[in-house]
């Protein structure tokens, strides 16, 4: 195995970063050395330059596996940025294209090849990995390969299927963020040997946890804009509120734009553009927003709704302060908050009799008889399935997902992907057959005017309704015309792909010979209630630091308080003596007099540095019945 003797040269002349941050450079070196290992840094702490550099310090190509399109289409588009060879495999690829990229591995004109887990499965994939020439594997979100962690991905179990074709080969497996057992069977999984951990502490010292309670969360959103100045990203856990919230948001004069997943390709990046260059101040989004994006200057995270585990929350807050400079990550909390991510765990995990009619329906919906099916695929409808057959949308969704995790079907991603082109012939070739073929000639030339000659390198998204104004076609003679050209052998062409199929990947059951493993439900559903509990008592906790709380769940030993958080300023609060009270309370009296007040009109109408010891006083006032209720949040003096 040959490496570069130099790898700050590379970190130089490819990021323009004179220095690796803390573990990167220990890490390298160990893969370097052809040894495994499992480096575990939180959300912020470089991960992709850890496998990326020892890659291109090596002879052949890296395979990345990931779950997340999205990120694995934004690194390979970075590193073409950086002029590195890079591609992407994953399911909705068209088969033409799926293969352009496999030769292209195989035949040395790739570094680095990112595949999801689904695909490096399958056979086609397997044939062509032992072809490949490869220096490092590199699994990246490797939680997903524990049964105890928060995102648990079947396929992963198989990724050790590979190593026996390149049993010398390093295997680098990195995660922002997993408890102690999961870090063992990470290792256990991947067959890590001799295990290897490579861990930075989870502590943010810049970062300042806290829990707020407000029955007004968008007046508390507004009040933190306020006091806290820069960009920052409010996170909710449903497409409608992003907008919902923006709205509210720009209404009030404050810039803010939403994303979620059910946005195209091109409104997400222009939307996350505007962000990062701070056209936009605030992001509203689901948590699709985020992976893979290193902006250091975010300020402040806000999380409108209770996550569902500590190791999401801990990722989506951890995106806050990654220039090392004082950052806030606040999490909004109103008593009903608890109930509704009650009724959502309720929802995910409907009862095994539930799933079960699921799959009958499914199967009767789609006319299968028992024993048959195996390999059908549909196109599929949820919402009209659910109306045909009267069940709940939410509940029948989270049965579908366990009927696929099982095996039974595959529901394909709703997303849509653009349509592709790759030009076959050389370029000589290329313009041969343009003159030759006369009324293919404007669709040629515009092809190259447009896309340029990545055309020839690369599949690369096109647009048959641009080219239908370029050349003052219909967009149902472009798509023929391109069609053409394929059968033609002169590209290959992959039509936009759109709407969800449903695929049967086993034959249909008898009545009564379903079932559903420990493993796909119930130790599933264990393991969900054990994290929703903790996210409950993280909200809950008065006493223990944010900070500490959050590193002992992590497994990590932290002795002292972080002495900002909101339960240790509490801690710190001044003891409201009945002297000072009296002071406090005279101070406010006048303002209370008026008329019926919120806490949040008392905080906003005094100094911030009393906000504290006003907020004990209001409860101290509210404990002795001296403040009456007198309106939705608002309250009077007794008389």
């Amino acid at each position: 195995m040959e490496t570069s003797s130099d790898i700050h040269k590379i970190l130089s002349d490819y990021w323009g970063y004179a220095q690796f941050r803390p573990l990167q450079e220990d890490i390298i070196r160990h893969v370097l050395q052809g040894r495994d290992a499992l480096a575990l840094l939180p959300t912020g702490g470089g991960k992709s330059i850890c496998f990326q550099v020892p890659a291109l310090a090596m002879r052949g190509i890296c395979i990345v596996i990931s779950p997340l399109i999205a990120l694995m289409k934004d690194q390979v588009e970075n590193l073409k940025k950086r002029g590195v060879a890079a591609e992407t495999l994953y399911s909705g690829q068209s088969t033409q294209e799926a293969e352009w990229i496999l030769n292209a591995a195989v035949h040395g004109r790739l570094k680095f090849l990112y595949v999801s887990p689904e695909r490096c499965t399958s056979a086609a994939f397997r044939a062509h990995f032992e072809k490949m020439q490869v220096c490092l594997l590199a699994v990246d979100e490797a939680h997903c390969i524990s049964q105890w962690g928060y995102d648990f991905r079947p396929p992963y179990l198989r990724i050790a299927e590979l190593r026996r074709y390149f049993p010398l080969v390093p295997l680098l497996a990195l995660t922002a963020t997993a408890t102690p057992d999961v870090v063992e069977d990470i290792q256990d999984k991947l067959q890590i040997s001799p295990h290897k951990v490579f861990q930075k502490s989870f502590r943010r010292e810049n970062l300042i946890y806290s829990v707020v309670y407000d029955e007004d969360k968008r007046g508390r959103i507004e009040r933190i804009l306020k006091k806290i100045k820069g960009c920052g990203i409010v996170y909710v856990r449903s497409r409608r509120k992003t907008g919902e919230i923006a709205a509210a948001l720009q209404e009030r004069g404050i810039s803010a734009t939403s994303y979620h997943a059910g946005l195209s390709h091109e409104e997400r990046n222009t939307r996350q553009q505007a962000w990062i260059d701070n056209k936009v101040r605030v992001m509203v989004a689901t948590n699709a927003f985020g992976m893979g994006i290193d902006k250091p200057d975010v300020r402040w995270v806000v999380h409108w709704d209770l996550p569902d585990t500590l190791e999401a929350y801990f990722q989506e807050a951890g995106r806050a302060g990654r220039d090392e400079k004082r950052a806030f990550a606040l999490m909004l909390h109103h008593p009903s908050d608890i109930v509704e991510a009650e009724e959502n765990f309720a929802k995910s995990y409907p009862s095994t009799d539930f799933i079960a009619r699921v799959y009958e329906a499914l199967c009767n919906y789609f006319e299968l008889a028992p024993g048959a099916g195996e390999g059908s695929v549909f196109a599929f409808n949820l919402r009209e399935f659910c109306t045909a057959y009267r069940f709940p949308a939410s509940e029948c969704f989270s049965a579908l997902s366990f009927l696929e995790k099982e095996g039974y079907v595959r529901l394909s991603d709703t997303a849509s992907e653009a349509s592709r082109v790759h030009l076959r012939c050389a370029y000589d070739a290329f313009y041969r057959y343009e003159v030759e073929h006369a009324a293919f000639a404007p669709l040629l030339q515009f092809l190259l005017r447009r896309y340029g000659g990545r055309l020839f390198s690369d599949f690369t998204p096109v647009s048959e309704s641009e080219i239908a104004k370029g050349i003052a076609r219909s967009e149902a003679d472009v798509k023929a015309l391109l069609t053409r050209l394929q059968q033609e052998d002169v590209l290959d062409y992959s039509p936009a792909t759109q709407g969800a199929t449903l695929s049967f990947t086993r034959e249909r059951r008898k009545a009564g010979k379903y079932m559903l493993s420990p493993e796909t439900y119930l130790l599933r559903k264990e393991n969900a209630r054990r994290k929703l509990d903790a996210v409950i008592g993280y909200v809950r906790e008065n006493t223990l630091c944010r900070n500490r709380y959050l590193i002992q769940y992590f497994g990590e030993d932290l002795k002292e308080n972080c002495g900002f958080c909101d339960v240790c300023l509490e801690k710190r609060a001044v003891d409201l003596s009945p002297a000072l009270q009296a002071t406090l309370f005279d101070t406010i009296k006048p303002f209370l007099a008026e008329r019926p007040r919120s806490l949040r009109e008392l905080l906003d109408a005094f100094p911030a540095e009393r906000q504290e010891a006003l907020s004990r006083l209001w409860r101290t006032l509210l404990a002795e019945e001296r403040l009456v209720p007198a309106g939705f949040s608002t309250y009077r003096l007794k008389e």
